[in-house]
């Protein structure tokens, strides 16, 4: 009887994790990049999630599903311990002596952009959420999965999903206008956008299409 794709990444099979590779870094890099807002701290955490994928991959259950939710659930502890560690950098920068600032351009070219004012209204929004609950906006709003799945992710019984989307729509309505009732805001990216024109450093998946 031929192994499941799931036996044979618990056996260590490479081929079977190159696929798996294949078909979920796109998915992985814009949960990220949705967690984060930086692509390249999005980057770090699409390649530190697949080092710990394959860690853990005697914890695979042979039998189920897809492994999305596995491999986000993963994306979302490593944003979190990338985010802490970017917090004890900046503490640490904040206490040495401050270089002379010069302007950036980039920010003046970024500014040009239609729906600038629109992101930073809704980034601003997000930033004003619990962890907890902008970690929920991005599984089951942007990533598309439904509560169980959301809840097999972040290791959490499914009614605290509801509950923790059900506070952040209200509070993102509030601060920003933004209707996530129908599972994309207004000014929210929906599943499978890129946010701007920059691609992921990732190869072509078809895990859009799953």
């Amino acid at each position: 009887m031929e192994m499941s794709v799931r036996a044979r990444i618990r056996a260590g099979d490479s081929d079977a994790f190159g696929s798996l590779f294949d078909d979920y870094a796109r998915a992985v890099h814009h949960h990220a990049f949705r967690l984060t807002g930086d692509w390249s701290t999005a980057e770090d955490v699409l390649s530190l999630t697949f080092l710990e994928a394959w860690r853990l991959r005697t914890s695979v259950d042979p039998d189920g599903g897809s492994l999305r939710p596995w491999l986000l659930g993963i994306a979302t502890n490593v944003a979190r311990n990338t985010r802490r560690a970017a917090r004890r950098h900046e503490a640490a920068m904040s206490r040495l002596p401050r270089e002379e600032v010069f302007p950036d351009f980039a920010d003046e070219l970024v500014g040009r952009i239609d729906d600038a004012g629109r992101l930073a209204a809704v980034r601003a929004a997000l930033s004003r959420l619990r962890r907890p609950e902008r970690e929920v906006v991005a599984l089951c709003v942007w990533s598309g999965l439904d509560y169980a799945a959301a809840a097999q992710a972040l290791a959490v019984p499914v009614g605290t999903v509801r509950s923790r989307l059900s506070r952040a729509r209200k509070k993102l309505h509030t601060y920003a206008g933004t209707d996530l009732s129908s599972g994309n805001g207004n000014s929210v990216p929906g599943r499978g956008q890129v946010d701007g024109d920059r691609v992921p450093a990732v190869r072509p998946t078809q895990e859009e299409a799953r």
